[in-house]
């Protein structure tokens, strides 16, 4: 947050010490006068962009005495309005403070915002990501579904009905074949039963 105190009060202290009232009324204008230049001077030199900052597109213009400010506003009622419409809020020490943190709640307040979007797109991501996960063990299930199918059409011609091919080969060990290894016996007596 850019705060500029540079403001020149020499008119203004001019105008406290003047007894003549025309004097007087002078550095009053010229203090004004000098309000209205140091605002423009400030808006011209466009702060947030000079310093690539994440700054708000506005300056904070301090004027460090409340009645210097206070008496200036009320010669030139304008005066503040004006400023704002150039992206330029002036503050003085009963309203710096305050300014201040409001400024930080709304930063606060976007943080926020922005990290609840953040996180309704990371979440949209993730739920995309769950749903391609859960669609692929569905394929895969089916793949295992159909596998298994096909393994039990595979062990039924290996293990069932006249002249499966287990009883085929044991009778052929039976005859004497030579083998080192012998077939599991469940398969055995399965193939067996169904004969």
């Amino acid at each position: 947050m850019i705060v500029d105190s540079k403001v020149t009060l020499t008119a203004y202290e001019r105008y406290i010490n003047e007894e003549d009232d025309t004097l007087k009324l002078q550095f009053l204008k010229e203090h004004v006068l000098s309000l209205k230049r140091h605002v423009d001077q400030l808006s011209e030199k466009n702060y947030h962009d000079l310093y690539e900052m994440e700054s708000p597109d506005f300056v904070l213009l301090f004027i460090p005495i409340e009645s210097a400010f206070a008496i200036a506003l009320n010669e030139d009622t304008s005066l503040y309005n004006k400023a704002f419409e150039k992206n330029i809020v002036i503050v003085t020490p009963s309203t710096l403070l305050a300014t201040l943190r409001t400024i930080d709640s709304m930063w606060a307040n976007q943080k926020q915002q922005e990290n609840a979007l953040e996180i309704a797109r990371q979440a949209g991501a993730l739920y995309d990501k769950f749903e391609g996960f859960v669609s692929d063990l569905v394929r895969i299930g089916k793949k295992m579904d159909e596998a298994k199918v096909e393994y039990q059409g595979a062990m039924n011609k290996l293990v069932e009905g006249k002249g499966n091919l287990i009883n085929s080969v044991e009778k052929l060990k039976k005859m004497g074949a030579k083998a080192k290894k012998a077939l599991p016996e469940n398969i055995v007596i399965r193939s067996e039963k169904e004969e």
